[in-house]
């Protein structure tokens, strides 16, 4: 008689390159926090995953609490109430958008478009690494060009290119060190790609930028140029999944080719549109961010710990053996960002909270880093 194992091997049948693909790691749950350290849920903060520490817009959840009720039906599978909404928010045509399971699905989608085996992706190192991941599952090979002073050397991404290379990330400001390269030196940049090479800009944290670049102009001269933005950050939608990404018109409808679907879903649409109208609540958002930042950053100082200045919501602290203070904090009821697998095993990544967060933090932090 044939038995069947509870346990069958899958491996014998899988795509060689899945079983040496890399794991994405995220942040930990507050509720596995809790749940392993024997503490009170409400009394843990997450400062480990950019996450907005203002919450989402008003507008935007009283919204999505309106379009569950209408759950059975299936979402607009073109998001039109969403593309015009960006359209008059980006002054780009309908026709320009594609949106995302947040702008990591635009990624993917990238590589199912243009990468094949042996294709090279250029990146700055280290960068989100999705960009990394995407390569790699594609067959493609990962260009990583380390950064200087934390800041992506565009001169050596550009000397990075070769004949073999279909994409170009650059993510502005990085993640995880918070720099932003200027509007002037992008242009330049993409200006000296070569036609057979496609630029992705990444702008998931242009939001906490006063005055961020504007890279439409390299789409009307017909650059080959994607740019990336998410509703995961300022405006607060981690949770449903909604980013969105603007190019020419030939661009996005082969990223549509290669799209599933119902991608979206119908509470996330309707949230996004509303908080793309809620000025106040992003002014709001970037202000306090601004100020906590400030807050974190002066107080690195007086602790003479070195940090890079940023220019996003997060600040990277350099704290000795990241993944102990990673550990000691999390028993306080602190959950931050241990940067080693970015191989930077002495730092740590934390997200600007409120008020009251940062201050726990900073009080918490300088027990463990007292010198």
């Amino acid at each position: 008689m044939n038995t069947v194992s509870d346990s069958p091997d899958y491996t014998v049948l899988a795509r060689k390159s899945a079983l040496s693909q890399p794991i994405y790691e995220p942040g930990k749950p507050i509720e596995d926090v809790a749940r392993e350290l024997g503490l009170d849920p409400s009394t843990i903060i997450k400062v480990a995953s950019n996450e907005n520490a203002f919450g989402a817009s008003p507008a935007a959840m009283e919204a999505g609490r309106d379009a569950i009720g209408q759950c059975e039906l299936y979402p607009d599978g073109g998001c039109a109430r969403v593309k015009e909404s960006l359209a008059q928010k980006r002054r780009v045509s309908a026709e320009q958008l594609i949106i995302g399971n947040g702008s990591n699905e635009i990624i993917e989608l990238l590589g199912h478009a243009f990468l094949e085996p042996g294709d090279e992706v250029v990146m700055g190192a280290p960068a989100f690494i999705v960009y990394k991941l995407v390569t790699l599952l594609f067959g493609g090979t990962p260009i990583e060009v380390p950064l200087i002073d934390h800041r992506h050397d565009l001169n050596a991404l550009a000397a990075a290119v070769t004949d073999r290379t279909k994409l170009v990330f650059l993510p502005s400001p990085n993640n995880p060190t918070g720099t932003a390269n200027s509007q002037e030196e992008i242009f330049q940049f993409v200006r000296q790609l070569p036609d057979s090479v496609i630029f992705v800009f990444d702008e998931a944290y242009a939001e906490y930028l006063e005055s961020p670049p504007d890279l439409r102009p390299l789409i009307e001269e017909g650059r080959k140029v994607i740019c990336l933005r998410t509703f995961s950050k300022i405006y607060g939608l981690a949770g449903l999944r909604i980013g969105y990404g603007y190019s020419s018109r030939s661009m996005i409808q082969l990223l549509n080719r290669v799209r599933q679907p119902f991608n979206i879903n119908a509470v996330a649409q309707v949230a996004a549109v509303a908080a793309l109208a809620d000025d106040a609540f992003i002014n709001h958002c970037r202000v306090s961010n601004d100020k906590g930042r400030a807050q974190l950053e002066e107080a690195f100082i007086k602790m003479r710990l070195e940090f890079i200045p940023s220019a996003a919501n997060f600040v990277m602290v350099k704290v000795g053996d990241g993944n102990a203070v990673f550990q000691e904090l999390q028993k306080e009821g602190i959950i931050v960002r241990p940067m080693a697998p970015y191989g930077m095993g002495e730092w740590v990544r934390v997200t600007v909270g409120s008020p009251g967060q940062n201050e726990r933090l900073l009080t918490e932090l300088k027990k463990k880093v007292r010198k």
